[in-house]
């Protein structure tokens, strides 16, 4: 049961009515989009882990030592999910990335999942997803594409809006240029931020 997993996973850091209250709140984000419903409990953990480990790091509960960017664009299907592919695969473990969007679509953009799989990354188990107040805090760095004023600030965070083509609607052959200008980018993040870049 996902209360048990995360109960044990984060036993002396957050009570179990904290647990539940995440997961429940984690569930009703993604109850109403959700395509397929067996998939919901799934993505409720995943996300209310994603979401207690920031509020861990925020409150100084626990916290890896690790630089953490938070990607957000408006769907959460396609820049901001390559961006996060290409920042796990290079950073390897070294530093932590998470995503979001300010209206987040219902699944990843196949176009995007396609393009990345050419370079050996696999998107296609990731979910759009909401960016949460302890997400957005918890962040050293917030990466926007195009969520303009929908995207979240907060004072003393490092800001930085890459203007990247929306690639909804487009083919994988249209994708490929914005998903090599991330890497490029990601790359770039990585040597700033200090993080040696895995082979």
């Amino acid at each position: 049961m996902a209360a048990e997993r995360l109960g044990e996973e984060f036993a002396g850091v957050f009570n179990t009515e904290t647990i539940v209250r995440f997961l429940d709140s984690s569930f009703d984000q993604f109850a109403d989009s959700a395509r397929i419903p067996n998939f919901l409990p799934l993505m409720a953990e995943r996300f209310a882990r994603q979401r207690l480990r920031a509020l861990a790091k925020v409150e100084g509960k626990h916290d890896e030592g690790l630089p953490t960017v938070l990607f957000l664009c408006v769907h959460n299907a396609g820049r901001s999910q390559m961006a996060l592919g290409f920042f796990e695969h290079l950073a390897g473990g070294r530093a932590v990335a998470w995503s979001g969007g300010s209206e987040p679509g219902v699944e990843v953009n196949p176009a995007a999942v396609e393009a990345m799989a050419e370079r050996g990354i696999d998107i296609s188990k990731e979910f759009p997803k909401p960016w949460t107040d302890e997400i957005v805090q918890a962040a050293d760095a917030v990466i926007t594409m195009g969520c303009g004023d929908a995207c979240p600030v907060f004072p003393g965070k490092r800001y930085e809006d890459w203007v990247l083509e929306d690639p909804a609607g487009q083919g994988v052959d249209d994708v490929r240029p914005i998903r090599d200008e991330i890497e490029r980018r990601v790359r770039n993040l990585l040597d700033e931020l200090g993080v040696p870049v895995a082979p």
